[in-house]
């Protein structure tokens, strides 16, 4: 009896510690995403990474942050007069409100900083263009505030690989976390019982997933579930 007792408690512990996640995880409500310069001017000179897929992931990440209902806020520079619109996987899911900035650094910007800090989050979640300046000068500055910062790495270009890395190394040495598109959207995600947004989610992974979405897109058509 003695036995049978102490093994039910042991389960029970175990079962309650295996349900508390990492205070480090991300959730709906724990954070504000900032999307920086995503503008065709801007994405020119992307040498990093594929064009196409950095739109995806823009596109998992605006769309990720709308079906969870993040406080997000969308920040442009100079859009009118040279960086040119954001991109249209950006404007589908925020298509206006953008804050529009002559600094380089969107932490500077009296507006802008304004709207980040307004939404009452110290963790704040970052991506954009580019990632050594309109993304480490924020990122940076908000890390010196105390914020927790963390930056959507693939959502992020720069106009070679070593500006991107070396960004996000001097960013990493700062104590800024580091992480995907894909990531970020299973994290918010996180357990798919949760019903009223696994369709939501699943349909932005066949939209923007790349292989994933196509392999979910097969699963939901052969296996019909």
């Amino acid at each position: 009896m003695r036995t049978n007792l102490t093994l039910a408690l042991l389960v029970w512990a175990f079962a309650a510690f295996a349900q508390k996640p990492s205070v480090e995880l991300l959730t709906p409500s724990n954070h504000s995403l900032i999307l920086i310069d995503h503008e065709s001017q801007m994405a020119f000179a992307v040498k990093n990474i594929d064009i196409e897929e950095l739109r995806n992931n823009t596109g998992l990440v605006a769309g990720g942050s709308k079906i969870f209902n993040v406080p997000t806020v969308v920040t442009t520079v100079a859009e009118k007069s040279f960086s040119g619109p954001v991109f249209k996987e950006l404007i589908d899911v925020y298509p206006s409100g953008y804050i529009d900035r002559t600094t380089m650094n969107a932490w500077e910007d009296p507006n802008a900083y304004k709207a980040i800090v307004a939404k009452g989050k110290k963790r704040i979640v970052m991506a954009g263009l580019w990632t050594s300046v309109c993304i480490a000068g924020p990122a940076l500055s908000a890390k010196a505030e105390g914020y927790d910062v963390y930056v959507i790495t693939d959502a992020c270009g720069d106009v070679s690989k070593e500006a991107h890395d070396m960004a996000i190394l001097r960013m990493s040495q700062a104590g800024v976390k580091m992480m995907t598109s894909t990531q970020y959207v299973l994290e918010l995600q996180r357990d798919w019982a949760r019903g009223e947004t696994y369709t939501p989610v699943t349909d932005l992974f066949k939209k923007y997933g790349g292989a994933y979405g196509v392999g979910l897109d097969y699963a939901h058509t052969m296996l019909k579930h």
